[in-house]
């Protein structure tokens, strides 16, 4: 199993969390998802999780990975 954390912009409140769990829950390999919205993370378990996938659903979500 692989984790992932990713942060990403516009986490602001818990309709945030369900959007991007519920945005989330179908990509292969995905085990779980929580969201830290004080540090606006995503952390993410699963098996061969492509971080390239991740980043670009949570775009498409409306909440974009923030370059560092």
């Amino acid at each position: 199993m692989s984790q992932l954390s990713i942060q990403a912009s516009n986490i602001k409140c818990g309709g945030c969390v369900s959007n991007i769990k519920n945005g989330l829950k179908d990509i292969k390999g995905l085990k779980s998802v929580t969201v830290n919205i004080e540090s606006n993370v995503v952390n993410i378990d699963g098996d061969n999780i492509d971080h390239k996938v991740i980043e670009d659903k949570l775009s498409e979500l409306g909440y974009p990975a923030i370059s560092g």
